[in-house]
Order: structure tokens, then C-alpha cells, then sequence
């Protein structure tokens, strides 16, 4: 029965005896700098919102400016049955003439406001989505820097098991320990191989979804991600809530799409009033019937009259239900950041305190924990059971303690990303 042991442990020991592929693979670690700088770059998602607002913002000049003035060409009271004689009538005359059409005071400069106003709310919707980018980096770095960390510990726990498996042999050679502790030992060591198949399909699953980010082939291999320290929160939720007023460009992209509305409320006054039409025009004669010929001109000005008031009615009620929606908007996003900074202080303050407690109190305490259930299983002290409880406890606690410091550099990336602005 020994013997057919041995032979069970080594059958499940074999196959993962090899170096593992992220270990083998020595790449240096990854600049989380570097990784944002290449998203925003190489994104296509910003470079077609960058060239969103480049197309809004060609449009202000265009509709601030005149219209193309009105050549005009034209034979007037020209004789029917000598159509190209000019001598036939006095009256006949080759005319040549221009207009131009000139907006009510102040519609062209309305109209390049609103026009600029519209082409901010672009602008700011691309920092904005600089700004979701960034930390869909960050939080993908810190679930790497999780991930590769659980397999560390994973790997130093099955060797913890294999010394168990050797140890409970031993014992069991001597009839001093149980066949069943053996068993126990194996079928915790291929639980522990389960979790690390399920850990290796996790990382390969971020590098996708970091490549993806950075819009670089998906087979690109990630480096790990260096240790890191935590740097306590000392901004109050008040002075959070300023620097995301100051900062946030969905917030400014809001205050855009007011200013907006009111340029086009005034635009929208100003149409009660009516457009001109400038023109002049020159008549040349010739000498025909006794008649000198002599050259004439014309000058004139026409404008439209806007009788139609229920259109600029109209007009007015749309800037206006314009500039109310985009009040309530920033009402209603101004009140989502609020909650959202003391929900993630709070967050914060609740991850820091745990790596504190894991890596000054619980862990070395159950290490300790662990060492001591190692001599006494030794001494027949402690059953195997109390041995394996031990190693599952502090492998927990080690899990716990690396999730606490990634989902805290997660936590203050969301908060980076609700104020639009680096806080460390």
C-alpha cells in the first residue's frame, strides 16, 4: 500500500513538476505610465472622438461667415424678333449685377457660438472618454498584479502540500500516522492544481483585454506587475468634490452644452427680426432710335418679413427646454459624483485598514499558527486535519491581503476618474 502511494503522488506530481509559462517567461516588469500613454495614443475609439470634435469645431468659421455673393449676367428688354441686337430698342440693356445677403445684427456671431459651444461638448467627451480609458488600464494592471500574485502563493502552497505528503508518508511508514491523511494531502494538492488552471485562464484573459486597450495584438505577453506601497487618502470628500468641479470633463461638457442653449435662446430672439439682401446692379446701353443711350444702374435692398411666429415660437421653446435639460443633467451628475467620492472613501478607508491588519497581525499570526500545527502533527499533537485547516487559512489570508492592495489602487483609479484628475 506504501508503494502504490508513492506511485499515486508521483503520477500527480509529474505533470506539474515543469517550470510554469509565466515563470519562464523573465520580462521586465510593466510601466503602468507607459501602458496608459500607449492606450490614448493608439485607441481608435479616441482618435475617432478626436476627429468628432475636429469636424465640429471646422464648423464655427463656416457659419459665422457671409454667404458667397450673387453674380448676375442678363440681357434686359431684349427685342424678341432680334434677340442678340442691341440697337433694335433704346431700352434694350446688358446688365451685370451683385448682391450679397447680410444676417441681422449679431446672428452671425450668435450662430459661431453656438456653433463653438457644440463643438466643446465634443472636446470634453473626448477627455472624458481619455479619462474611462485610463482606468480601464489601471484596473486591469491591478487585476494582473492580483492574479500573479495568487499564483505565487498557489505555487508556494503546493510545495507546503507536497512536505505534507512527505511528512504524513513518512509517518504513515512507521504506523505512526493514518493512510486517509495521505489521501487528504492528495486531493488537496489537486484542488490546489484546479484553482491554478482556472488563475492561468484568468491572466491570459487580461492580456487580452489589456491588449485590447492598447490596440496592439492580442498575443502580446504582459510583464508582471512590481510591488507597490499604498498611499493613504488625505483629500476630504468637500475638497474631492472641488477638484471634480473644477476637473471633471463630463461636467464641463455639460456647462458647454448650456452655454449652448442660451447662445441659441438669443439666436432664436433674433429671428423675430429679418435678414437683407444687398444688390446693385449696372445696366449698359447703346445708341438706338434717337435715343443717347445712355447707361443706367440700379441699387436695392429686399429682406424677408417673419410673419411666421409660430416657428420662432417654436424656436425659442426648444433652446430653452435645451438649457433645462442640460441643468437638470449637471444637477443629476454633480449628485452622482458626490455619492460616488464617500462611497469610494469609504471604500478606500476599509481596504487600507485590512492591508494593515493582514500584513502586521493576521498573517504573521497565522504563519505562526501554521508552524506550530507543523510540530505538533510531528509530535502527534495535532491531526492532519488541524495541519491542513492551518495552511487553507493562511493561503486565504495571503490571497485577502494582495485583493486588498489591487482593489484599493482600483478603488482610487474609479476615484481618479470621477474627479478627472491624478491624484497620486
Amino acid at each position: 500500500m506504501k508503494y502504490r502511494l508513492i506511485v499515486l503522488y508521483l503520477l500527480l506530481a509529474i505533470p506539474y513538476s515543469v517550470p510554469t509559462a509565466h515563470a519562464e517567461t523573465a520580462k521586465p516588469a510593466e510601466n503602468l505610465t507607459q501602458l496608459v500613454d500607449t492606450a490614448l495614443a493608439n485607441n481608435p475609439e479616441l482618435k475617432s472622438s478626436a476627429a468628432r470634435w475636429e469636424m465640429f469645431r471646422n464648423r464655427v468659421s463656416q457659419v459665422g461667415s457671409f454667404e458667397d455673393p450673387m453674380l448676375m449676367l442678363k440681357i434686359q428688354n431684349g427685342v424678341v424678333t432680334s434677340p442678340l441686337s442691341f440697337t433694335s430698342d433704346s431700352m434694350t440693356q446688358k446688365v451685370i449685377g451683385i448682391s450679397q445677403q447680410i444676417p441681422y445684427s449679431g446672428k452671425r456671431k450668435l450662430r459661431e457660438e453656438v456653433a463653438a459651444n457644440e463643438a466643446e461638448t465634443y472636446r470634453w467627451s473626448l477627455e472624458e472618454r481619455k479619462l474611462e480609458l485610463t482606468r480601464m488600464v489601471k484596473e486591469t494592471y491591478y487585476q494582473i498584479f492580483f492574479t500573479d500574485k495568487s499564483l505565487v502563493i498557489l505555487d508556494r502552497n503546493i510545495k507546503i502540500i507536497d512536505d505534507f505528503i512527505v511528512l504524513a508518508e513518512t509517518k504513515y511508514s512507521v504506523g505512526q500516522g493514518a493512510q486517509q491523511d495521505i489521501y487528504k494531502a492528495l486531493l488537496e494538492r489537486s484542488r490546489m492544481l484546479d484553482m491554478r488552471i482556472t488563475l492561468e485562464q484568468q491572466r491570459k484573459s487580461l492580456e487580452v483585454s489589456m491588449n485590447s486597450l492598447l490596440y496592439r495584438p492580442l498575443a502580446t505577453k504582459i510583464g508582471p506587475v512590481a510591488d507597490f506601497k499604498l498611499t493613504p487618502m488625505t483629500l476630504t470628500a468637500e475638497q474631492l468634490r472641488d477638484i471634480a468641479e473644477e476637473n471633471r470633463p463630463l461636467l464641463k461638457g455639460i456647462r458647454a452644452q448650456i452655454l449652448k442653449g442660451r447662445a441659441g435662446h438669443r439666436l432664436a430672439q433674433k429671428e423675430f427680426y429679418p435678414d437683407f439682401n444687398v444688390s446693385f446692379e449696372y445696366m449698359q446701353r447703346q445708341s438706338a432710335m434717337g435715343n443717347d443711350g445712355d447707361d443706367m444702374y440700379s441699387l436695392g435692398v429686399t429682406f424677408n418679413l417673419p410673419v411666421r411666429k409660430e416657428r420662432r415660437q417654436a424656436m425659442l421653446a426648444e433652446s430653452s427646454s435645451e438649457v433645462t435639460m442640460a441643468g437638470e443633467e449637471l444637477n443629476g451628475v454633480r449628485n452622482t459624483i458626490n455619492s460616488g467620492i464617500g462611497d469610494l472613501l469609504a471604500q478606500l478607508e476599509r481596504r487600507r485598514k485590512l492591508v494593515d491588519l493582514y500584513g502586521t497581525g493576521i498573517i504573521p499570526q497565522a504563519e505562526q499558527s501554521l508552524e506550530s500545527a507543523v510540530i505538533g502533527y510531528r509530535v502527534n499533537k495535532v491531526d492532519f486535519l488541524t495541519l491542513l485547516d492551518n495552511r487553507v487559512i493562511l493561503f486565504n489570508y495571503e490571497r485577502e491581503y494582495y485583493d486588498s492592495m489591487a482593489d484599493y489602487q482600483m478603488k482610487l483609479a474609479q476615484l481618479e476618474a470621477l474627479t478627472g484628475k491624478e491624484l497620486q
